[in-house]
């Protein structure tokens, strides 16, 4: 009886960080059935510790399921993002286990429940800024650990998953001051890490139909703004084609540095969603990326 056929990612491992379902849920099982050993972190580990389904371990035994056929798999390990000890742990686990780690994806976001209220940044409480706590401060981290993987090995992606928040006000101050910050973040960080041939970019998700994306568009789509509420939503696995296209194209450093529209990356490498479907971009409606890539200017201030 032969063993599986390895995929084009095989003998790779990754960090998926916010899988427990949604966009990093997606991602993962992606990645696994490509042939990677997926590391999936959520906080959820027990069914019903949250209002919506998933838990890591579902995660990574769907990722087991997907990556039968090309040696993929996924570990569930709960973190706590917020926690520096715990991601601290992540990372030795994976140094210890696996020895390298080929890609990153800062996915985990803490959003406030009442993200889609009306209300000035005045009205709302400062523990909104948790969003700021796990969502930027937490990408410092992990990418901390992960560029000390990374370096000696003279390889590496860093994949910051960001949004047209960064230059078109969506849900409040605080959600669009960070992923502003996000993309900066990956930029300069590109910059630092291009000697050590390790990338660092920003991609731009439109609407993706995440388990609470759903869940916000039946119970409170009356207060989106129509550019949000009449994109042409993805399905949560179509970023993670793309990242797989990324991991596999031999010139990615060309795009370190960059913010990129996911659906924009998907036309180039043609990649198309689940159902076969092209997602167009949403450019137009929603604006335009900032940064260009690293190697495509000179005003790194070096």
């Amino acid at each position: 009886m032969s063993g599986p056929v390895a995929g084009p990612l095989a003998g790779q491992v990754a960090v998926v960080t916010g899988a427990s379902r949604g966009i990093g849920k997606g991602i993962a099982l992606v990645l696994a059935e490509q042939g990677m050993t997926v590391y999936v972190t959520g906080r959820t580990v027990n069914p019903g510790d949250y209002y919506l389904p998933g838990t890591v371990g579902q995660t990574a035994a769907e990722c087991d399921e997907r990556g039968k056929a090309s040696g993929g798999k996924g570990i569930a390990v709960a973190c706590d993002h917020a926690d520096d000890a715990a991601v601290a742990a992540l990372f030795a686990r994976v140094r210890e286990e696996q020895g390298r780690l080929d890609i990153l994806v800062n996915n985990a976001f803490q959003l406030s429940e009442d993200l889609l209220e009306p209300k000035g940044f005045w009205e709302k409480p400062l523990s909104n800024l948790e969003m700021w706590d796990v969502g930027v401060r937490s990408n410092y981290v992990a990418a901390w650990h992960a560029a000390q993987i990374m370096v000696p090995r003279k390889s590496g992606l860093i994949v910051a998953i960001s949004g047209f928040a960064a230059v078109t006000y969506t849900y409040g101050v605080v959600f669009g001051t960070s992923k502003s910050a996000v993309d900066r973040m990956a930029r300069d960080m590109a910059i630092e890490l291009e000697p050590h041939n390790v990338a660092s970019l920003v991609m731009w998700q439109g609407l993706t139909l995440t388990e609470k994306a759903r869940d916000n568009l039946a119970r409170m789509g009356d207060k989106m703004t129509a550019s949000i509420t009449q994109m042409h939503g993805s399905s949560v696995e179509h970023p993670g084609r793309v990242i797989a296209a990324l991991a596999s194209d031999p010139q990615v450093m060309k795009r370190s540095g960059g913010e990129f529209i996911t659906t924009e990356l998907a036309m180039e490498y043609g990649v198309t969603d689940i159902d076969g479907s092209t997602i167009g971009s949403a450019r137009a409606t929603r604006g335009s990326p900032i940064w260009a890539p690293i190697s495509e200017v000179d005003n790194r201030g070096k």
